[in-house]
């Protein structure tokens, strides 16, 4: 479980600051309106920020559990 808390903050910290930012207030719970002041961003606009944030977290999440190739041979 430690290695998937520490999978997770890694990835977290290759995105981009707004959307690592979004990602872990949405993830403490903090409400829509608060996580967009603080983004300065219009309400409306949060749930794309999000989504685009959660593809680009998946892409960071599934680099580290893919072994690293070696000596590939085709």
């Amino acid at each position: 479980m430690g290695e998937d808390i520490n999978a997770y903050e890694a990835a977290l910290r290759q995105l981009p600051e707004a959307h690592s930012l979004a990602l872990r207030l949405k993830g403490a719970g903090v409400a829509d309106e608060v996580v967009s002041g603080y983004l300065h961003i219009e309400p409306e606009g949060l749930d794309t920020l999000l989504r685009v944030a959660e593809q680009k977290l998946a892409v960071e999440l599934h680099k580290r559990r893919l072994p690293t190739p070696r000596n590939k041979v085709i």
